[in-house]
C-alpha cells in the first residue's frame, strides 16, 4: 500500500474512533451528575480533610469560578465518559489498522485484542481511581496547620482525569508488545534481553506519568506495568516457539552457506 494509502487509512480510522466516542461523550453528558459525584467522592474520604475547609467535607471543599467553568467542565467529563466508553471501538481500530502486518491465520486474534484490550483499560482506570484517596491524602498533607485550603474543582478533575487516564493507557503495554510480537517486529527472546532496561523506563516514564510524583503512586503504576511487561514475554516465547513448530526451516540461520552438491552429472541429465 503507498504511503499516501495509510494516511488516508489513518484518517479514516481515526474518524470513526472520534465519532464512536462523541456517541460516548452524549451518553456521559446525560449522566454528568453521577459521574461528577463519583469523580468528587474521594476528597470526602480524606484523613486531612480538615485542613481543606474545616471538620465538614460538604462545607466547601471544592470551588468553582467563573461563569464559563460549569460549562466546561461538564464538557470535560463528558469526553472523559466518551473515551472510556468507546474504548473497544477504538482499540479495535488500533488493531485493523496494524493487522496488515500480520499473516492471514493470525488476524482472527482481533476479538481477543479487543476483548483483552477493553479489561485492561478498564482496571487501570479503575485501579488509578482506587489509589485517589491515597495521592491526594499525601499531597493535601503537606498544608500548613495555620491554613485552610480550598481546591478549585476544575483543576481538581483535570489531575483525576488524568491520573485515571494514564493508568488506563500505561496498561495497555503489554497488550502492545505481543501485537508487534504477533507482528514479527519483536520476538519474546529479544524482549527478554531488555527486562533491565525495560524496567527502569517502566519505573522512569511511571514517575514522569503520574501527576503526583510521589513514590506511593509511581510503584503503584510500576509494578503492576512490571508484571504485565514479563507476562507479554511470556506469552510472545509461546508464540515463538509456536511459529518454529510450524516452519520447518525456523532454525536454519540466514548466514548459513547452503550445502552445494559438488559431485559431476552427466549432461545427458540436464533439462
Amino acid at each position: 500500500m503507498p504511503f499516501t494509502e495509510h494516511i488516508r487509512e489513518l484518517r479514516d480510522r481515526m474518524i470513526k474512533s472520534l465519532i464512536a466516542i462523541l456517541i460516548g461523550s452524549v451518553v456521559g453528558f446525560y449522566f454528568y451528575e453521577p459521574l461528577m459525584r463519583l469523580l468528587t467522592d474521594p476528597v470526602c474520604d480524606l484523613r486531612n480533610v480538615g485542613k481543606i475547609s474545616g471538620a465538614d467535607c460538604a462545607g466547601g471543599v471544592l470551588v468553582l469560578e467563573g461563569v464559563l467553568g460549569p460549562f466546561t467542565l461538564s464538557i470535560k467529563v463528558a469526553l472523559f465518559a466518551g473515551l472510556v466508553l468507546a474504548s473497544p471501538v477504538w482499540l479495535y481500530q488500533v488493531w485493523a489498522f496494524l493487522s496488515p502486518g500480520l499473516h492471514r491465520h493470525e488476524k482472527r486474534y482481533a476479538l481477543s485484542f479487543v476483548s483483552t484490550g477493553v479489561p485492561l483499560f478498564l482496571v487501570g482506570a479503575v485501579f488509578g481511581y482506587l489509589i485517589l484517596p491515597k495521592a491526594l491524602d499525601t499531597l493535601l498533607g503537606f498544608t500548613p496547620e495555620s491554613v485552610r485550603n480550598q481546591l478549585n474543582l476544575e483543576q481538581y478533575i483535570d489531575f483525576v482525569l488524568r491520573l485515571v487516564l494514564v493508568f488506563g493507557l500505561s496498561f495497555e503495554l503489554p497488550l502492545l508488545l505481543v501485537l508487534f510480537n504477533f507482528m514479527g517486529v519483536l520476538t519474546g527472546q529479544r524482549m527478554l534481553g531488555w527486562w533491565r532496561w525495560m524496567v527502569l523506563g517502566i519505573f522512569v516514564f511511571a514517575a514522569v506519568a503520574t501527576p503526583t510524583g510521589d513514590p506511593i503512586t509511581m510503584s503503584a503504576m510500576a509494578l503492576p506495568m512490571t508484571v504485565f511487561y514479563f507476562l507479554a514475554v511470556g506469552v510472545s516465547c509461546l508464540n515463538d516457539k509456536r511459529r518454529r513448530g510450524a516452519d520447518p526451516d525456523a532454525n536454519l540461520s540466514p548466514d548459513e552457506a547452503s550445502v552445494i552438491d559438488t559431485r559431476p552429472s552427466s549432461l545427458d541429465d540436464v533439462p
